[in-house]
This record gives structure tokens, C-alpha cells and sequence, in this order.
């Protein structure tokens, strides 16, 4: 079995999309996952499968589909998690206000969208398939937040840096039982 990483787009942001993380665990093991993993109750899993991350990705959407949850989902190897966190372009003791967008499929920035509605402070830099956003007075709040799709161009999840380190640590913690 292969360790992968799951994260699931708009699952039980603001009320919408809900599904209690121990529901989400036991409709993966259903898929035949072992060692399912949640961290938070926003679509963060750590899971051991054999597939493809796009075969899982697919496996896992049908699965929550036929419980009338459109959600889409992107299957990483840890890896690609922790490239992700090394290669953050701002400080990462802004941790909460550091955000790795993450494409569904590759995408161009379009600056001119950025433009039009960062506040000022606000910066964007795509590295290896990531959009990184550095909103000084919150991503909540930002204009941006709701824009990142017309931004880059393509489908995507966001996660904030602390919310990386943490899926890092769980990996390496995962990683060191094996």
C-alpha cells in the first residue's frame, strides 16, 4: 500500500457540503483505504491505497457523489505536500495569512484579475503548479478569496501554511511507524 494525501475542496466550509470527518473515514475505508486519517473537518486525509492519485481522486468523489456531495477531490504523494511547504515564497510566520492554492489541472495567473482585487500588501507567486497568496488582512476578508479560480484560471483547493506543516508532520509521524 502507497501513502497518499487527500484534499477535498469545499467540505464543511461555512456550513456547506457537511460531513462528519468519522462518516468521511468509514466511507473511505469502504473503498478499501487503510489507515484513513483526518486532519481538521475540511477535507484533509491521510490514507494508504494502491492507484493512481487520479483513480483515487475519482474513486472518492463517486463515493461522496452518491451521497448527494459534489465535492471535488485531489489526491497528492506526500511528497508533492512537502515540496509544496519547502518552497513557500513568503514568510512562513505568517502562517495563517500564507495560502497554497492548489490547481486541479494547470492553470496561467492571470494578473490583471489579481490587480483588480488585491489590497494593498496582498502578493501572488505560482511555483510548480501552486498559487501562494499572502494576505496581510486575512483571506476571509480578501476579495481574492473568492476570485482564485478567475485568477488561476483552473480549479482549486486552498489550504493555509499551518495547515500544510501540520498534513508534513502527520506524514513524517505516519512515515517513521511504517
Amino acid at each position: 500500500m502507497t501513502l497518499h494525501v487527500a484534499l477535498l475542496r469545499g467540505l464543511n466550509v461555512g456550513g456547506a457540503k457537511a460531513l462528519p470527518m468519522l462518516e468521511l473515514r468509514t466511507l473511505c475505508e469502504g473503498l478499501g483505504w487503510r489507515d484513513v486519517q483526518t486532519h481538521l473537518a475540511s477535507g484533509n486525509l491521510i490514507f494508504e491505497a494502491e492507484g493512481t492519485p487520479a483513480a483515487l481522486a475519482e474513486a472518492l468523489q463517486e463515493a461522496l457523489a452518491a451521497r448527494g456531495l459534489a465535492v471535488p477531490v485531489l489526491v497528492l504523494p506526500p511528497d508533492e505536500i512537502r515540496r509544496a511547504l519547502a518552497g513557500c515564497p513568503f514568510d512562513p510566520a505568517a502562517s495563517k495569512l500564507v495560502h497554497a492554492a492548489f490547481l486541479f489541472r494547470p492553470a496561467k495567473l492571470d494578473r490583471e484579475v489579481f490587480d483588480r482585487f488585491a489590497a494593498p500588501g496582498d502578493e501572488i507567486d505560482e511555483q510548480g503548479g501552486i498559487l501562494w497568496l499572502h494576505t496581510p488582512g486575512g483571506f476571509g476578508r480578501s476579495k481574492l478569496a473568492t476570485r482564485l479560480e478567475a485568477i488561476a484560471g483552473a480549479p482549486l483547493t486552498v489550504r493555509n501554511l499551518s495547515s500544510l506543516g501540520k498534513l508534513v508532520h502527520l506524514l513524517d509521524a505516519r512515515e517513521q511507524t511504517r
